[in-house]
């Protein structure tokens, strides 16, 4: 049997979910670009399938600048609006107001002297949490720690942070490892068979 048949089931959909799952997904991530981004997308994910927002993904780099929150916290009104009537993103208008929001969120976070990625991980104390869950049906939505999270980002300025957002996004980037027990990247995130390790630090 090929040591993939056991992933975890909901990324079975099609390659670029598996490959999602194989490469990114759950692998402990301390870059600043990339929380960022994974961040916004969870947000614009909000009421969505992730597999809606992963086939969206190459272009919401590219219209939102490579999630540079430098070059986003600059976006006008007409940058907006065009991005309204781009069929590439999800065109939701709170959704995308938040997006260039949040980057202005993040950038006052830094200008406090704030290290993003330490205030990011520090609701895990900077190390993942690894659960051990056998079905889908046992990992949650949320969690304490996710319904914190959500309430300090909530409290800084960020819109679309909801506990399940939160939550999502600290699965997303190894925050927490919820691969299932049976799932052969369970044990290393990112090195499951024929995988070697993305550097993250």
């Amino acid at each position: 049997m090929n040591p993939g048949d056991d992933r975890c089931p909901w990324c079975l959909g099609f390659p670029e979910y598996v490959r999602y799952h194989d490469e990114e997904w759950g692998v402990p991530c301390f870059d600043e670009r990339h929380l960022f981004e994974m961040l916004i997308l969870e947000g614009a994910q909000a009421g969505l399938s992730w597999a809606t927002i992963l086939k969206k993904r190459e272009h919401y780099r590219v219209v939102f600048d490579r999630f540079d929150p430098e070059r986003m916290a600059r976006f006008t009104p007409k940058r907006i609006e065009r991005l309204l009537a781009d069929p590439g993103i999800v065109r939701n208008r709170l959704k995308v107001e938040a997006a260039v929001g949040n980057a202005r969120a993040w950038l006052a976070l830094k200008d406090k002297g704030i290290d993003v990625v330490e205030y990011l991980w520090r609701y895990v104390e900077g190390r993942p949490v690894v659960n051990r869950f056998e079905s889908l049906s046992q990992v949650p939505a949320s969690t304490p720690v996710s319904m914190a999270m959500s309430r300090d980002l909530k409290k800084a300025g960020f819109r679309f942070v909801g506990s399940t957002i939160c939550y999502a996004f600290m699965q997303a980037v190894g925050m927490v490892n919820d691969h299932l027990v049976g799932c052969p990247w369970h044990d290393q995130p990112g090195v499951g068979p024929g995988q070697k390790k993305r550097r993250t630090r």
